[in-house]
């Protein structure tokens, strides 16, 4: 075991004072005293129960067994930085690989811009993109397999777990087919589809939870036919006149050859809120900080 009075504070101190050569001058570097310095390293050598240095009026002269003190410490130092670097790289922290996880239906705008951007600021970064469910992407980020997520809000966000940052409120809108004869109407009232059609996402997509909301305003039950796991296969749905479907205004360019998207009326309220969430305790994760800036113009800009 190592004496208590080697620690790797002296030892920083011995080799900046080894490189300098000058108490003066090593104590400047550290933002120490000298005598601080001095006593930094008369404790080393106590603690190595060997001398270090010869005193030559106010200098200190370095003796055989300091030079080679300097070249294994050196190695040692080195190695424990190699190591921490390596141990943040495999949890994740810290490193050039970042993981972002979102909505399907952000991949159409939100996300291509969101991604430039950040490899603007970092263009060694490495991004992982998982898309998924609001359920199961903050899953994942509470198992730390994800690093940041784009989602729809919800109550479960206000939780001191999570630093979160809105981005922009999305229309909640009916998808009917072009085939439709609903198709030539801009907006319709949901209260005269009470048992209608309709396909809706599985559960714990933020849309499927909206769609209920949306009902429950409504004060209707319409018949779901049909639960998709994604909102592309949702629109194929509704392009098909499997059933209408709610979704949000963001996706209305996707097929608009085949699906319009109509105003609900009396329901202006009734919107999806997209955020970006992280991990309150990571938040000041370098590759983190990035992503919330970038965030920040993003979310300035959709609002002009």
């Amino acid at each position: 075991m190592f004496d208590e009075m080697i620690t790797l504070k002296k030892l920083e101190i011995f080799l900046t004072f080894m490189k300098v050569g000058t108490l003066s001058e090593a104590a400047n570097q550290l933002q120490l005293s000298s005598v601080s310095v001095h006593r930094a390293i008369h404790s080393l050598e106590e603690g190595l129960k060997c001398p270090l240095f010869r005193q030559e009026g106010r200098l200190l002269t370095p003796l055989p067994s300091a030079r080679v003190l300097e070249e294994r410490v050196t190695q040692v130092l080195n190695d424990l930085q190699d190591g921490i670097t390596s141990t943040r790289e495999v949890a994740g922290i810290y490193s050039n690989q970042f993981k972002l996880g979102a909505l399907y239906s952000l991949t159409i705008n939100t996300l291509p811009q969101l991604i430039a951007g950040l490899k603007r600021r970092k263009s060694d970064l490495n991004i992982e993109l998982s898309l998924g469910s609001n359920s199961s992407l903050l899953s994942k980020l509470r198992n730390f397999e994800l690093d940041v997520i784009i989602v729809s809000s919800e109550k479960t966000l206000e939780d001191d777990e999570f630093t979160s940052l809105p981005l922009f409120e999305d229309e909640l809108m009916l998808a009917v087919s072009r085939d439709s004869s609903l198709a030539k109407q801009r907006s319709i009232k949901l209260e005269t589809f009470q048992n209608e059609n309709f396909v809706t996402l599985s559960s714990g997509f933020a849309t499927a939870e909206d769609t209920k909301k949306v009902f429950q305003r409504a004060s209707i039950q319409p018949n779901v036919v049909m639960e998709v796991g994604d909102i592309f296969s949702l629109m194929s749905m509704v392009s098909g006149n499997v059933g209408y479907a709610i979704l949000p205004r963001r996706v209305e360019h996707v097929f608009d050859n085949k699906i319009k998207l109509l105003s609900i009326e009396n329901m202006p309220d009734m919107k999806q809120h997209v955020v970006m969430v992280c991990l309150a305790s990571r938040e000041r994760d370098p590759r983190i900080l990035n992503c919330i800036v970038e965030c920040r113009h993003y979310a300035r800009n959709h609002k002009r």
